[in-house]
């Protein structure tokens, strides 16, 4: 399904229970996919609530914005998305760079969506520690490109410089429109560890003991500094863990929301 926000084509789906009432669960997707790529998820989870998912602008299906965004942009554009379905609390899923978005919209005390509890996957967030030799790299990198920004050099040398250029970067990058990169440049360099503290959801984190892209020293310090969280590793599995090994994500979700439920009764909600 399509529909307009923010003057944008946005891509969307909802499955799942289709009581009016019914508690809803929003998953937002890793960088660069599609929501569909979470089909897995959205179906196991599809008994309990009523699912949404939809390809955030510049991912997937939809239209990407007009200019760059950071983080902050997308997750004000996700409250809006959700009010114009009438979306007003949810359980939030993100992997990846949607677990970056979960994080921002948590940590904001003003926000107009209420978050019933979080779970991120393989999420995106901590900034790395570089390697002296990443940042010898990255100085390496930053020379060379005021060198070839040069018009008189780059009128010489146009095809080794354009050449060079498009070998920079992460598979990402390279993939990217102009407008994405800068989209992803601003999201890589910021770090939300300050923020981690101010989440007050009860937050289950569920990490690909292999991961490379968001490793499982970052999960720790999720764990670390969101104060009502818990950490689940599953074994042999990287960046996609939820895909790599459904069956024991599905035991991890499972029993998670078996004890908040059994949870919530005990409270009274």
């Amino acid at each position: 399904m399509f529909t307009k926000a923010d003057g944008l084509k946005i891509a969307y789906d909802i499955t799942g229970l289709s009581e009016e009432n019914a508690p809803v669960a929003v998953i937002l997707q890793g960088w660069g996919t599609s929501y569909r790529l979470y089909d897995s998820v959205a179906g196991l989870i599809g008994d309990r609530f009523k699912v949404v998912r939809f390809d955030l602008p510049g991912f997937g299906d939809s239209e990407e914005p007009s200019e760059p965004w950071d983080v902050s942009g997308y997750a004000d554009f996700t409250v809006r998305f959700l009010e114009s379905l009438g979306i007003t609390e949810a359980m939030f899923i993100g992997h990846s760079y949607g677990g970056r978005i979960i994080i921002r919209m948590a940590s904001d005390d003003s926000l107009k969506i209420g978050i019933t509890r979080i779970i991120l996957i393989d999420s995106a967030g901590i900034l790395p520690a570089r390697t002296p030799a990443q940042i010898r790299k990255q100085k390496r990198y930053k020379l060379l490109k005021k060198l070839f920004d040069n018009k008189l050099i780059y009128f010489l040398f146009d095809e080794i410089i354009d050449d060079w250029k498009n070998r920079q970067g992460s598979e990402d990058y390279r993939r990217a429109t102009p407008v994405m990169r800068t989209t992803l440049v601003k999201a890589v360099n910021e770090d939300l560890t300050p923020l981690l503290p101010k989440i007050r959801q009860d937050t289950l984190l569920v990490w690909g003991e292999n991961d490379t892209a968001t490793p499982i020293r970052d999960a720790h310090i999720m764990e670390e500094n969101i104060p009502n969280s818990g950490l689940a590793v599953i074994p042999g599995t990287g960046h996609f863990s939820y895909a790599e090994n459904p069956a024991l994500f599905a035991q991890i979700i499972n029993a998670y929301l078996d004890s908040s439920s059994d949870s919530d009764e005990r409270s009274g909600r």
